[in-house]
């Protein structure tokens, strides 16, 4: 057997290799585009339907655009409703794999939940689509929520604690995987490794970019501690406590691990002539053709007693509405000055990137191309 040295491939940094760590004041992305209906819950003609070709103009769109994150969404079942939304997708691994290979510019990423991937695969697959994007991978580890999703697989949902416990257990075999050479053993709570290996490695030096949505404390522990880019959601117009909340991830990886992450959030947007006729388009959609049942399926799930989570009832209906109108996205509605001006308010409050949505995602996209993004480069945001 050849030495490992000389499987490697010629490693590159990964600050000249994944748009994710360009030098663009504000970095964007698009979300769900693998799963049916992409963002929105509604009866709404004109969603998305995920077919491999709309799949890939939507990445050729962005890539179009330089975008610099096309995350999907990791989804095994959708949420029931007269819709059920997010029901028919593309598996993330295999969807990153092919969208690597039909873009150019754009950082791909693909989406992984912990308790149903083995490291050793999740390492593998990653490190293939690094190769086949020659360096514009970045893997999303997720934990699951989404507890009926893992009754179809025979896995129960770990407790809260536990679940970020096997999660740092994952995520240190997978970059052990992708930067040790020599074999290496393994014995720990939830993983057992015998002879562990990897070649070749991924183009990425020292290792793929990694991304991460949580938001408990705990959660946040995590993201600021193991990883890259760091997921949140924007929920107030409130500047002042919008700037509190992204800061506040800034510190906690500061202060408590000595790195720095790159903060993401993501956006909606309705865009018409007028505002009134996109607010006229967002009541059409969510509160006319809205499917309400599938958004508290939503809600309610992520709301069960195992999730360690509770909202009272006024507040699981606004976040109802919210997933209805693009996945708890935030919403940007108007013209296409108001688009441009909410995206630079966006940035203005910290963050480092945003991942977009649009109800009718193709058409909308096109738009966004032709009629608004001129606009927002001449911000300066996109230089």
């Amino acid at each position: 057997m050849p030495p490992a040295n000389s499987l490697k491939p010629l490693q590159k940094d990964r600050r000249a290799t994944n748009p994710a760590f360009g030098t663009r004041t504000l970095k964007l992305g698009t979300f769900q585009t693998n799963l049916d209906s992409g963002c929105v819950m509604s009866d709404l003609d004109g969603r998305l339907d995920i077919t491999w070709p709309n799949t890939v103009a939507l990445a050729q769109l962005a890539d179009a655009m330089e975008f610099e994150a096309l995350v999907p969404v990791a989804r095994w079942r959708g949420f029931g409703g007269a819709t059920d939304p997010q029901g028919p997708g593309f598996e993330t691994y295999t969807w990153a794999a092919g969208i690597a290979a039909s873009t150019r510019h754009c950082g791909v990423v693909s989406t992984s939940h912990v308790a149903l991937n083995h490291p050793i695969i999740a390492a593998k697959q990653s490190t293939v689509i690094d190769h086949i994007s020659n360096g514009r991978y970045t893997l999303n580890v997720v934990n699951g929520w989404n507890f009926p999703e893992m009754a179809m697989f025979g896995v129960s949902l770990l407790a809260h604690e536990d679940r970020y416990a096997c999660a740092e257990e994952w995520l240190g075999i997978v970059k052990r995987l992708w930067t040790e050479d020599e074999r290496f053993d393994h014995e720990g709570k939830f993983y057992k490794i015998s002879g562990g290996y990897l070649q070749p490695k991924p183009v990425q030096h020292p290792h793929p970019a990694i991304m991460n949505a949580g938001s408990s404390e705990r959660g946040r522990h995590f993201a600021c501690r193991h990883c890259d880019l760091v997921f949140t959601n924007i929920r107030t117009h409130d500047l002042a406590t919008n700037i509190a909340h992204v800061a506040a991830y800034h510190r906690l990886a500061r202060e408590e691990y000595g790195r720095a992450v790159r903060v993401w959030s993501n956006a909606t947007i309705v865009q018409a002539e007028t505002e009134r006729e996109a607010r006229d388009f967002y009541n059409y959609y969510v509160h006319d053709k809205g499917d309400w049942v599938a958004a508290r399926n939503v809600i309610d799930t992520m709301a069960a007693e195992i999730n360690k989570r509770d909202y009272p009832e006024q507040r699981r209906n606004a976040m109802a509405e919210m997933m209805i109108c693009g996945w708890g996205g935030f919403p940007l509605v108007g013209t296409k000055e108001q688009i441009v001006d909410g995206l630079v308010g966006l940035s203005k409050i910290g963050l480092d990137g945003v991942l977009l949505s649009w109800p009718r995602y193709i058409e909308g996209m096109r738009e966004f191309r032709d009629v608004t993004y001129p606009l927002l480069r001449q911000t300066g945001l996109r230089d």
